[in-house]
């Protein structure tokens, strides 16, 4: 069965960096786009990032552009992102997620930073605590 598994969250101080990486098993990997997404206390589910089943295209939140970065190691069927610049309204609980298929959908695309489309996505991580505090 499906399995993805996140780590490398902690905490980390404001302007410190994290990189998240998230192991997939149980599908073929490289035929899947994958997204990060994460949930702050007492808020929505927000999407952060995706990537396209190659690597080709990546995408992200207006919240997190040019300080996130997300890429995929095909071959070790992983995961990542890395976040610079951290600010404490980054504090939140990430998950990645397996896409239905091999590219971030239209609405994504364009309305991801103001909407979060759960449809889109058939199998999720447990999750990894990320806090941004001094």
């Amino acid at each position: 069965q499906v399995q993805l598994v996140e780590s490398g969250g902690g905490l980390a101080q404001p302007g410190g960096s994290l990189r998240l990486s998230c192991a997939a098993s149980g599908f073929t990997f490289r035929h899947y786009a994958m997204s990060w997404a994460r949930q702050a206390p007492g808020k929505e589910l927000e999407w952060v990032s995706g990537i396209y089943s190659d690597g080709s295209e990546t995408y992200y939140a207006d919240s997190v552009k040019g300080r996130f970065t997300i890429s995929r190691d095909n071959t070790k069927n992983t995961l990542y992102l890395q976040m610079n610049s951290l600010k404490p309204e980054d504090t939140a609980l990430y998950y990645c997620a397996k896409d239905r298929g091999s590219r971030l959908s239209y609405q994504t695309v364009h309305y991801g930073s103001t909407w979060f489309f759960p449809n889109e996505y058939d199998s999720w991580g447990q999750g990894t605590q990320v806090t941004v505090s001094s």
